[in-house]
């Protein structure tokens, strides 16, 4: 009844009025869709450290393992890490569909030293593989500066900061007086057992109080073991071969068993 009584140049300015909040409406709802479309296909790998033990572990749900090397020109790990650490990986989790590792060069980030929000925010921009269907993805970062956080004589050699993200800060790794292989592989090693929910990161590990450390929560007990507080510090490190990286201590490898790993 109320357009019947407008003029004909009113009906014409209130249909096009109305037409362009229908358009802005629809826009609107199509990139709300598409941001939600992406926050789903990275919700799995935007959890909390060690949530996804069970998952890397185990062939339950995720038949295959990805790990994505990220790094730009000059920081990258030695080879050598990189089929120590495939070695590592093959004795520790039980993925029938296979290892792959790829590797991802990226334009140097800006703004070293680095908080963790701002790693965060360089996964965000330049992580290429996430979760899916039946692959497990894993994010490592080898940065090309320093943590935020390092003084004059202590230094983070690397973070694990989610349940599939870790940051190795390579421009420290590459300042050190020691042999790189074995800074690397410790460094990565460490980190990555994390992931695994070592030690007793979500509270569910088997026998946390024999070996969780309780002056350094989350670490193992044993000096000698891969997640003891120490193994990445530089002071620490030994002299290289092979035999000096780290090994994990029997109560850390029956708790990985638990989980469904080798």
């Amino acid at each position: 009844m109320f357009a019947k009584i407008l003029p004909t140049y009113m009906k014409t300015s209130l249909y096009k009025f109305l037409l362009l909040v229908a358009v802005l409406l629809t826009l609107h709802a199509c990139k709300k869709d598409d941001d939600n479309a992406v926050a789903d296909d990275r919700a799995e790998n935007l959890l909390g450290l060690g949530e996804s033990a069970e998952d890397i572990l185990s062939d339950d749900i995720y038949r295959t393992l990805v790990v994505e090397l990220v790094y730009s020109t000059g920081f990258r790990p030695e080879q050598q890490t990189i089929d120590n650490f495939r070695t590592f990986l093959n004795q520790r989790v039980n993925k029938p569909g296979g290892i792959q590792f790829i590797e991802t060069v990226i334009p140097a980030p800006e703004g070293a030293p680095y908080t963790t929000q701002e790693i965060r925010e360089i996964e965000g921009a330049n992580r290429t593989r996430y979760t899916n269907e039946d692959e497990i993805a894993v994010y490592v970062f080898f940065a090309n500066g320093n943590a935020s956080g390092d003084t004059a004589s202590t230094v983070t050699l690397g973070t694990a900061y989610r349940n599939t993200s870790i940051v190795i800060y390579q421009e420290t790794l590459q300042s050190l007086d020691v042999d790189r292989f074995l800074v690397e592989a410790t460094t990565l090693r460490h980190e990555f057992g994390h992931l695994l929910g070592l030690v007793n990161i979500v509270n569910d590990d088997i026998h946390p109080t024999d070996h969780e450390d309780p002056d350094n929560n989350k670490h193992c007990v044993v000096e000698d073991c891969l997640m003891f507080f120490a193994s990445t510090i530089p002071s620490t490190i030994p002299n290289p071969t092979d035999e000096d990286i780290p090994k994990l201590d029997p109560l850390c490898l029956e708790d990985l068993r638990a989980k469904g790993g080798k």
